[in-house]
Order: structure tokens, then C-alpha cells, then sequence
């Protein structure tokens, strides 16, 4: 396994982390879906990670229905320590009122049940979600702030937030002495490559760590997706298309993963991890599985070096279309003399 530094912590993490949205499938019918993985499964996958040198594993309170979390607590035991835990609030966890989002009480609740569930008395990096329109970042920032200076979480991040959602949630904490956001939960893929517009470039100004979900495109990229449909009737995408792509385009990035993959004797979805790991800025690859084979073969993509061919090739198949201001911005003509 290979580590890198997340964000301006101190702290380092495996290149890739294990997600755990499969374990359990308590609650909506999407978890019977996603994996409904019971303990002794659970536990395989979980050895099988720390075996090859993973450290940080990823859930949230919001996974069958707080499923993921018991299972999680329950078969990592004496392992704990061995482990950075990440576990993610915000998203609806009750019928009640105040059961979502992000105001104090909701955070203080959340990071009780989080904690009571993983059998832990901290969390190494508790995130929150998504954005809450609702709650200023002043009250959720001193909420969480309040739970590192109480030893109850290590770090702090986020998830699915834009740039300038990013950067006023820095601000408020510069201002107010809070605890910054140490990293940023983005989805990103070769079939999803939206947060180099603005995202990705805010990861890297402000030194924050990126962990990517979904870097498989839930599964369309794994190489059992084509124009033919899949060639798995098992594969999540089957019956759940998350997240949403434009299904042409990453039918052609599969063609050109495809070659790629052929090039290196290789796997495509090993392909598809290794694009993302070569980004700059990215920090970790977020995989989950449900079946150990699965998981060994996106824990191999640490090891693959795409070379420049590869990466060119990939990038061409798979580049967004550019949006204003970013088209106009990459013409610097302007800034420099003219030649005679």
C-alpha cells in the first residue's frame, strides 16, 4: 500500500480506503440494492483491507440506516486502533423535526448515536454530508469544534460541497478559531469529472485532503458496462443509475479503459482507479465491495503506473466540455507581451 499526507494534517492515509455503503441493508430497499452484507462478510472484507495496508475506512450514520455503523463496530474490535474511522452526518435519520441537518443539536445527537453505534469512544474524521442551507456554517462549524476540543472527534471534513460552499466554511473557521475542514468528500471519476472546474482547484489551494467516492461511477466502470449492456445481471448500476453520467461519453472512456487495460494485461476497473489516484490533489480512493476478489482487485490499482500514453488517451475520452468563465480564463494571451 501506498500513503499520503491528508490535506495539511499530519495524519496519513492509504491511497485507498475501504468504503463500507455495503455493509448492512436495514431501511429503504436501496441497501438490499448496494450490498446487505451481514457481519461475517463484513468482517472478511474488513481483514482483507487492513491486510493489505489500509487504514481509513469510510461510513456514514445515513447507510442502512445506521446498520453500517453496528456491523462496523462490531467487527473491527480489537483492530480499532489500527484504524482511521470516518463516519459522515447531515442526511434524514429520524421521522422527527430535527432529526437532519446540521444545527448543534442534530450534530451533538448524531456524533452520540455514531459513536454508541462504532463501539468507540472518538471518530478520527467526522463529516459532514452534504450542505445545509438551513443552518448557518457558524453554528454546525462551533458545534463540531466543540467535539474536538472533547476529544470526541480527531478531524473534521466535509462532503458534496461546492467551491464557494468550501471556501466561506474555511473562512468561518479562520475568523472564529474553529477547527477547519481537514479534507473533502468528492465524487469524481473518468465518467464524472465535474469538480475540476472549480472543486479540485480549491482542494489544492487551501491543502485540503480529497477522498473520492463513486471513482468507479457506481460500478460503470468496472468493465461490465457497455453499449451492449451489462455483463453482469448482479452489478449495482443494473437497477440503480448513481450516480448520473452521460451514458455515450462513458461508454467511450469504457473503450478506451478497455485498450488501456489490454495494454497492461490488466483489469479495467484497476485502470479506472489508477486515473484517479494519478490526479493531482486527489489523497484516496474510496472502494467499496461485496465480494473479497472485488475489493483485492481495486486494492491492486495502487500499484499501477499509467504511463503518459495511458493518461492522455483517458483524459481525451472522458474530458468535460468546458463551461464559462473556465474557457475564457484558459486564454492568457492577453497576459503576455507580444512577440515582435
Amino acid at each position: 500500500m501506498k500513503y499520503a499526507q491528508l490535506g495539511s494534517t499530519g495524519v496519513f492515509v492509504s491511497r485507498v480506503s475501504l468504503g463500507a455503503m455495503t455493509f448492512g441493508g436495514r431501511g429503504d430497499q436501496v441497501w438490499s440494492v448496494v450490498g446487505a452484507l451481514d457481519a461475517t462478510q463484513s468482517d472478511r472484507l474488513v481483514g482483507l483491507a487492513l491486510d493489505h495496508g489500509v487504514n481509513l475506512i469510510d461510513t456514514a450514520d445515513i447507510y442502512a440506516s445506521g446498520e453500517s455503523e453496528e456491523i462496523l463496530g462490531q467487527v473491527l474490535g480489537a483492530r480499532r486502533e489500527n484504524v482511521l474511522l470516518a463516519t459522515k452526518m447531515t442526511a434524514r435519520a429520524g421521522a422527527g423535526p430535527n432529526d437532519a441537518g446540521q444545527s448543534r443539536l442534530h450534530i451533538m445527537r448524531s456524533l452520540e448515536n455514531s459513536l454508541r453505534r462504532l463501539r468507540t469512544d472518538h471518530i478520527d474524521l467526522y463529516q459532514i454530508h452534504n450542505y445545509d442551507p438551513l443552518t448557518p456554517f457558524e453554528e454546525s462549524l462551533s458545534a463540531l469544534d466543540d467535539a474536538v476540543r472533547q476529544g470526541k472527534v480527531r478531524y473534521v471534513g466535509a462532503s458534496n460541497l461546492t467551491a464557494w460552499q468550501t471556501m466561506k466554511s474555511l473562512g468561518v473557521s479562520e475568523r472564529r478559531g474553529f477547527a477547519r475542514f481537514a479534507s473533502l468528500q468528492s465524487y469524481y471519476s473518468l465518467a464524472g469529472r465535474d469538480i475540476e472546474r472549480e472543486v479540485l482547484p480549491v482542494v489544492r489551494d487551501q491543502n485540503l485532503g480529497l477522498l473520492v467516492w463513486s471513482p468507479l461511477a457506481g460500478g460503470l466502470l468496472t468493465g461490465k458496462f457497455g453499449r451492449d449492456g451489462a455483463r453482469d445481471g448482479a452489478a449495482r448500476r443494473v437497477s440503480s443509475e448513481f450516480p448520473p453520467v452521460d451514458l455515450e461519453r462513458a461508454y467511450d472512456v469504457v473503450d478506451v479503459l478497455r485498450k488501456v487495460a489490454d495494454r497492461h494485461d490488466t483489469g479495467v476497473s484497476r485502470v479506472a482507479l489508477a486515473w484517479v489516484l494519478a490526479q493531482p490533489g486527489v489523497t484516496s480512493a474510496i472502494v467499496g465491495a461485496r465480494r473479497p476478489d472485488q475489493l483485492a482487485e481495486n486494492l491492486a490499482a495502487v500499484e499501477l503506473e499509467l504511463t503518459g500514453e495511458d493518461l492522455a488517451e483517458l483524459g481525451a475520452a472522458s474530458a468535460p466540455p468546458p463551461e464559462y468563465p473556465g474557457w475564457i480564463q484558459a486564454d492568457l494571451s492577453y497576459r503576455y507581451p507580444r512577440t515582435a
